[in-house]
């Protein structure tokens, strides 16, 4: 898998640039130098006080599931997605800014989150099938409210 995403991070590393660099002198035509300069660093601290304040949110998120015992994997996988955003917000220019800040959209990130893992293959299991998982609560046979 390694072989396959290096050509796609060698197409990406080429075509971003050249595409924020176009885009920038586009915006520099229309609105001058010094403004387009000032946009994208008023972008680049915007998202970073943005980032800064999600960022916390996930993990204090983190630390109350871990103390309910559950494992924090959506917020760590959260994390790591505002992480991404963050260095696509400090890196200038207007269309990395765009992904950076639609990654600040908690919706829009969890989706973006729960496609990514529902493309992930499942654990091997017998009939090339996902088992089907029914959530339940289970009650004593001596008593019907549950209580031991």
């Amino acid at each position: 898998m390694p072989a396959q995403i290096l050509p796609v991070l060698l197409l990406l590393l080429i075509t971003v640039p050249l595409m924020e660099l176009w885009v920038l002198i586009q915006v520099g035509s229309e609105l001058g130098a010094g403004l387009t300069v000032a946009l994208v660093l008023l972008t680049a601290v915007a998202g970073v006080a943005l980032i800064r304040r999600q960022g916390l949110d996930v993990l204090i998120n983190a630390r109350l599931r871990l103390m309910e015992g559950v494992p924090p994997t959506l917020e760590l996988v959260e994390g790591l997605v505002l992480a991404v955003c963050g260095l696509c917000l400090l890196v200038p220019g207007f269309l990395t800014d765009l992904v950076g800040f639609l990654g600040l959209i908690p919706t829009l990130r969890r989706r973006l989150i729960w496609r990514l893992i529902a493309g992930l293959p499942g654990p091997p299991v017998a009939g090339g099938r996902r088992p089907t998982i029914i959530e339940g609560t289970a009650r004593g046979e001596d008593d019907p409210a549950g209580r031991p």
